[in-house]
C-alpha cells in the first residue's frame, strides 16, 4: 500500500510539473504569436500607406503644382473671356489687337530662341 501511495504521489507530482511546463510553453507560444501578429499588422499598415500614397500620386492629388497650374489656366481663360465680353472696342478691333499681341510675343520668343542657339553654338565651338 505504501508503495502504491508513493507511486501515485510521484506520478501526480510529475504530472503537475509537466502541466506547469506546458503552461509556460503555451504562454511562450502565445507571446511569440502576439509578436508575429504585431509585426504582420505593422507591415500591412505600411503597405496600405504606400498604396494610398501611390494612388494619390497617380490621381494627381499628391502634387499641388498640377492643381495650381490647372487653376491658373482656368483663371486666365475666365479673365480673357470676361475681357472680350466687356471690352469697349469692337470685335474687329479686339481681334486685331489680340493678333498683334500674339505676333509680338511670337517675335520675342523667336529672338530669344535664336539668341540662345547662337550662344550655345558659340560656347560649343
Amino acid at each position: 500500500m505504501k508503495k502504491l501511495l508513493k507511486t501515485l504521489l510521484g506520478t501526480s507530482l510529475y504530472l503537475l510539473e509537466q502541466s506547469d511546463g506546458a503552461q509556460k510553453g503555451r504562454r511562450g507560444a502565445a507571446s511569440r504569436i502576439d509578436d508575429l501578429r504585431d509585426a504582420v499588422q505593422q507591415k500591412y499598415e505600411d503597405a496600405a500607406d504606400r498604396v494610398a500614397k501611390a494612388s494619390r500620386a497617380i490621381r494627381g492629388e499628391d502634387n499641388p503644382a498640377l492643381g495650381n497650374a490647372v487653376r491658373l489656366a482656368a483663371g486666365v481663360g475666365v479673365g480673357i473671356g470676361l475681357g472680350l465680353l466687356f471690352a469697349p472696342a469692337s470685335g474687329q478691333d479686339t481681334r486685331r489687337s489680340i493678333a498683334g499681341s500674339v505676333q509680338q510675343f511670337g517675335d520675342k520668343v523667336r529672338k530669344r530662341v535664336s539668341s540662345d542657339r547662337a550662344r550655345a553654338a558659340a560656347t560649343a565651338g
